[in-house]
């Protein structure tokens, strides 16, 4: 494991900020210019791991790509046999998940309006950009304490495929080729289980998924084991998040359900489509709707 202090690539280590089972981020110093980011390094037992590294470096080379208020921003990758690391814009924050995790429904509550439409918009982005994130969960949100938000980790991040790559995709799956299923079981939409081709489609179900748990403190599909926690995805009807919560609005509720639909033509086609609704109608019941821009 690294420490603190530590000079990795011309950058001192300052502060642990996460560790994973295959990898540490730290905020960092850059000894040059003294600058402040953040940078995500491979632990050494996973630095040989061929699929640990592949994982990495997708991050890393997503997150170049990427220039939005609402999609962290990947500087710099480092692609060495011993230490392999990339560096990324330093957003002083902890995750959605935190939040939760401290129960602090409070400050959820109370910016709501801008967490929810500011990671839908670094999400619509990122769908234009022609990518599926693939893991949107409150773990991969970050927010500070006036609700600005970053969508992070994007590991397994796709391209989304169109024309012939569609067409080779689906031949390789027919031969035989072995795909793992990538993602978290409780936010993966059921053509993600099913291996399909995804798109943008994918990642508003799981959105809608991370929406559920961010109003109600709990999952909108739970099993005992993760077999069952799957079947569900296809064969349990959500109960509406107004049932756990009545500060909810009913429209709120059904924007949230239709996130959720089995079949994908049933959900938004995009996220653009889904920040328009969100426009119309209020969160929760109190809140004054003021007209955006």
């Amino acid at each position: 494991m690294a420490d603190i202090n530590e000079i990795i690539g011309g950058y001192r280590l300052r502060t642990l900020l996460q560790t994973g089972q295959k990898s540490q981020v730290f905020e960092v110093v850059e000894t040059k210019s003294n600058r402040h980011f953040a940078m995500k390094v491979l632990l050494p037992e996973a630095a040989a791991d061929s699929e640990a590294r592949a994982e990495l470096f997708n991050d890393a080379e997503v997150g170049i790509k990427m220039a939005h208020a609402n999609v962290v921003r990947i500087h710099k990758v480092d692609r060495s046999k011993e230490r392999p690391f990339f560096v990324m814009e330093f957003f002083p924050s902890g995750s959605l998940r935190l939040r939760l995790q401290a129960k602090d429904m409070k400050f959820i509550r109370e910016h709501a309006r801008k967490i929810f439409r500011g990671a839908a918009t670094g999400l619509a982005y990122m769908n234009a950009m022609g990518y599926v994130h693939r893991d949107v969960k409150p773990d991969n949100i970050l927010v500070n304490s006036v609700g600005d938000t970053k969508i992070i980790d994007f590991a397994i991040t796709q391209k989304i495929l169109k024309g012939f790559e569609k067409f080779t995709a689906k031949l390789g799956r027919v031969l035989g080729k072995k795909t793992r299923i990538g993602g978290t079981k409780s936010y993966m939409s059921p053509e993600q289980i099913l291996k399909q081709d995804l798109d943008g489609r994918a990642d508003v179900y799981s959105y809608g998924c991370t929406l559920y748990e961010l109003t109600t403190g709990r999952k909108p599909f739970v099993g005992m084991t993760e077999q069952e926690l799957l079947t569900k995805h296809f064969t349990e009807k959500p109960i509406s998040p107004v049932n756990h919560n009545k500060d909810l609005t009913d429209e709120f509720g059904q924007l949230v359900l239709k996130m959720l639909a089995k079949k994908r033509e049933d959900r938004f086609a995009s996220f653009h489509e889904f920040l328009i609704a969100l426009r119309k109608i209020k969160i929760y019941k109190d809140e004054k709707l003021v007209e955006e821009e």
